[in-house]
């Protein structure tokens, strides 16, 4: 088995954060070698990591860094440095590494003769099956995602005068109370807004168009996220809303049903497409070859949600085979220029021989 080497810090770095379930802001290294667990770390942090209990833990001083701070250093000299020799300390002379790894720290390794691979699938393959603590975080996540929900829906039954902004407020502070940090931005659009991309969404909102919301927050004490989405209506919905809300449920239905490990990604998108197909309305597997898809069913079916909010495994053309702990976003949705459109999205659980929700809220276009 190829020795694992990470540095990181567990705020930026999913990698990390799945080998040590603690946020900690600053940079520190990790080894694994011989089925070892070695963490080099500064003292500060030396009894929250003794906690967990999951590894060795080497204070810094055991590599010399009080030496190394009298010398007149810079910080980035004495960083690399102190990489180099825990990989000594180690006896660590090659590693795998993620794609992510600092390039400066990589070129002094391997300048002072310790190779190593960029091998970054080895490192995604690693976080696909999500242990009990970020399945924990991934319900409070979505607890409070739902809670967020329940809240901007409140607000849309009130009526006049609702905006964008106002709900993507409601959300926020929703998401403050339940302990959940915001994502950079979330999602609430409206009418022809809802057929473009990633767009968050701005201005008031009218009677008779669609409202899609978006929400992807962090639970703060695991990392890591849910993702969801629904999209509602104020009044009597036009008859095309209705007609592409079926479809996804449809789709959303015929998913549910073929989820279970050793299916592909791209299998669960081909399935996804089968309804609209059916009605005309166009998507990755039936466009022409090169033409760019800006309407109908123009994005995949979804994607891993875990540490990150996007992660494998990809539900797409080129999605590969579910395995049993994977927590998947499936989001079926269909779009027109100039109308809007509609997507839902739930949360599951990849289980032995199925798939477990999430995700348990009502689908109405109703507010």
């Amino acid at each position: 088995m190829a020795n694992v080497l990470i540095h990181a810090d567990t705020v930026r770095s999913a990698e990390l954060r799945h080998e040590i379930p603690l946020s900690i802001p600053d940079a520190f290294t990790y080894i694994e070698q011989n089925g070892s667990r070695l963490v080099f770390a500064p003292s500060l942090e030396a009894p929250r990591l003794a906690e967990v209990g999951l590894f060795d833990i080497v204070p810094l001083e055991h590599l010399g860094i009080d030496e190394l701070l009298a010398s007149g250093r810079s910080r980035a000299e004495i960083s690399r440095e102190l990489v180099l020799r825990a990989c000594r300390h180690a006896g660590v002379e090659q590693a795998v590494v993620p794609g992510d790894f600092p390039l400066e720290a990589a070129d002094y390794l391997r300048a002072n003769g310790v190779a190593l691979t960029a091998d970054p699938e080895t490192f995604d393959e690693r976080r696909r099956a999500k242990n009990h603590a970020e399945l924990e975080g991934i319900r409070r996540a979505q607890a409070g995602t739902e809670a967020a929900l329940d809240a901007i829906r409140a607000r849309l039954r009130e009526g006049e005068d609702v905006t964008c902004e106002d709900l993507q407020g409601i959300a926020l502070r929703t998401f403050a109370e339940r302990g959940l940090a915001a994502p950079e931005s979330l999602i609430v659009s409206h009418g022809e807004q809802t057929a473009v991309g990633h767009e968050i969404g701005h201005g008031r909102i009218a009677a008779g168009e669609p409202v899609v919301c978006d929400l992807f927050p962090q639970d703060t004490k695991s990392g890591c996220f849910t993702d969801m989405t629904r999209t509602f209506c104020l009044g009597a919905p036009p008859g095309e809303l209705v007609r592409i809300h079926a479809l996804c449920r449809e789709a959303l239905e015929r998913v549910y049903e073929a989820v279970r490990p050793g299916v592909s990604g791209a299998e669960l998108h081909r399935i996804s497409c089968e309804p609209f197909e059916r009605e005309g309305i166009k998507t990755q597997l039936s466009k022409d070859p090169g033409e760019v898809l800006d309407e109908g069913y123009h994005h995949s079916l979804g994607h891993g949600v875990g540490l990150e909010v996007h992660e494998e495994p990809g539900l797409g053309r080129a999605g590969q085979e579910l395995v049993e702990g994977d927590v998947v976003a499936i989001e079926p949705g269909a779009y027109r220029k100039g109308f809007g459109g509609c997507r839902l999205e739930d949360l599951v659980l990849v289980t032995v021989d199925g798939c477990e929700p999430f995700t348990r809220y009502p689908y109405d276009l109703a507010p």
